[in-house]
């Protein structure tokens, strides 16, 4: 070959070379992503001026009565609970096709919907501003079952008449009890009685089991409920503000940010079960089960296996949703302030999370919501696909979300019925297992029904 063809062939593949090293290589992809969800609206939903968020601190008023004192000891001993793992960042499988039908409206303010558990297959809707109506075969009784609105605060979004729960024996005793905001703002625990064939509630029977100091407006809890154990548990908010600013949700000297376990069944009020994880010790208020909760704003039971979840409402960053399996013996600490989901709060970076239990659970505050509400486990019947299926939603997107274990043990969740706005309150679960969805802004409860 001639030399100056020779010198051609090789410029010629010198510069082919030198186009290949130049060349962007293909991402390669290092994890599985989580599909994304529904993003909420980024405008703030249009509220009434009353649901407006309040922070600020209230007057000082006289401190109420407060619980039966705890019996002094010598020491205080805190369990050590098993860290749960933090959630998996993989895609869960999706769940069965499913949708949110409207079943009751013309509600005011509804904030939750339970059930008696007389077998007369009525449901009970709590409404903010103080009244409990009964629900009867999907019509909406005129005359409420209880009205204590001239008893309660409402002027903050998070005040009102929070929480309901029937006593197991309701047939027999004809008890209730209700969660609330007195005219100071502080919580309120009391039982009410339904008398002869239980109809209507007297609200000259109220007795007050107890009354909890909130130095804040917001950040109340609310839920109440009766365990499998036939235990009352209550949910308390760290007492407002933002960032537990007095430190409530580690100190077990205090009632709030905590999850309490009460016996309304022995005593003058009530009494502390012994098997408590911090009964009789001194220092520390007995009647907390769990601590290191922020706004514990709604929990439940499975009513199968009697697991607990707990949705703990986030600061800024992140929702979670928190688990403690049938038969624990509580004393768990779920982190708050110390971290907000599983991550580091306060302080920012490199948290101490010796014994701390991680969400099963979390999401961020990026567009998939802004506020958890926690839901049930569902046990129905209408849906068998989805059986075994804990559903939870948020307020501020109104997604219902889907979260079981895969056969890893590890907890997926996934999008049920895509966020339409704001106001998703509660879920509620009827005497069936069915399960509902309360709609503050729009005074609707919807029911979760199959495709």
């Amino acid at each position: 070959m001639p030399a100056a063809v020779l010198a051609t062939v090789l410029l010629l593949m010198l510069a082919a070379c030198a186009r290949l090293q130049d060349a962007p290589m293909p991402p390669v992809n290092t994890a599985t992503p989580i599909p994304p969800l529904p993003a909420s609206p980024t405008s703030t939903p249009a509220l009434s001026p009353e649901l407006t968020p309040t922070t600020g601190a209230k007057p000082t008023t006289p401190a109420p009565p407060t619980a039966t004192p705890v019996a002094p000891a010598t020491a205080t001993t805190i369990p050590t609970p098993t860290p749960t793992p933090a959630p998996s960042p993989t895609a869960a499988p999706q769940p069965p096709k499913l949708a949110l039908t409207p079943v009751i409206s013309g509600l005011q303010q509804p904030l939750f919907l339970t059930h008696a558990g007389d077998g007369s297959g009525d449901v009970y809707v709590v409404e903010r501003r103080g009244k409990i109506k009964v629900v009867k075969k999907g019509t909406t009784r005129t005359e409420p079952f209880l009205d204590i609105s001239p008893l309660l605060r409402t002027t903050g979004s998070e005040q009102g008449l929070l929480g309901l729960a029937f006593h197991p024996g309701f047939q027999g005793n004809g008890y209730l009890f209700v969660n609330y905001t007195d005219l100071r703002g502080n919580t309120v625990v009391a039982r009410y009685t339904a008398p002869g064939n239980r109809a209507t509630a007297d609200p000259s029977s109220a007795r007050t089991i107890l009354t909890i100091d909130q130095p804040f407006p917001n950040h109340n809890g609310g839920m109440l409920a009766f365990g499998p154990d036939g235990m009352l548990w209550i949910g308390v908010g760290d007492g407002g503000s933002g960032g537990d600013p007095r430190g409530n949700g580690q100190n077990l000297g205090q009632l709030l940010g905590k999850l309490l376990r009460i016996d309304v069944d022995r005593g003058d009020l009530y009494t502390i079960p012994p098997d408590n994880p911090f009964a009789g010790q001194a220092n520390v208020r007995g009647e907390i089960w769990a601590y290191g909760l922020r706004n514990p704003w709604r929990f439940s039971f499975d009513r199968l296996t009697g697991d607990l979840y707990i949705g703990d409402v986030g600061q800024n960053a992140w929702e979670e949703v928190d688990f403690a399996a049938a038969g624990s013996k509580g004393g768990l600490n779920f982190g708050w302030n110390r971290m907000e989901g599983t991550h580091c709060y306060s302080p920012a970076a490199n948290c101490d999370r010796t014994g701390l239990v991680l969400p099963i659970v979390e999401y961020a505050n990026n567009g998939e919501g802004c506020s958890v509400t926690g839901g049930y486990v569902y046990r129905g019947k209408a849906i068998p696909s989805a059986a075994g299926t804990y559903f939870f939603t948020d307020f501020c997107s109104g997604t219902l979300w889907a979260a079981s274990r895969d056969d890893t043990g590890t907890w997926r969740r996934s999008v049920a019925v895509a966020g339409k706005g704001a106001g998703h309150s509660s879920l509620g679960e009827d005497a069936a297992g069915e399960l509902y969805v309360t709609n503050l802004n729009e005074g609707t409860v919807y029911r979760l029904a199959a495709q």
